[in-house]
């Protein structure tokens, strides 16, 4: 069992894991710009600026209008 196959799938399966596990949500980013600068979470500008921050972020992450997606060069 000690085969250089099974230990380097090994560490692939774990880098592939710390690499995502660094990945956060667009909606927990979102929650993070709005508690940072004060904002209770709950509280009616929390809940606006949670909105707003969520809006921006999706179009930031979305493609152009008649933008089609690429393959990976991965």
């Amino acid at each position: 069992m000690n085969s250089p196959t099974l230990r380097s799938l090994t560490l692939v399966s774990i880098l592939l894991t710390l690499s995502l596990s660094g990945c956060g949500s667009i909606e927990s980013a979102a929650q993070e710009d709005c508690t940072s600068i004060g904002w209770n979470i709950g509280s009616p500008g929390y809940n606006d600026c949670y909105k707003a921050r969520l809006y921006e972020r999706k179009l930031d992450y979305s493609l152009p209008p008649g933008d089609k997606p690429s393959p990976s060069l991965i």
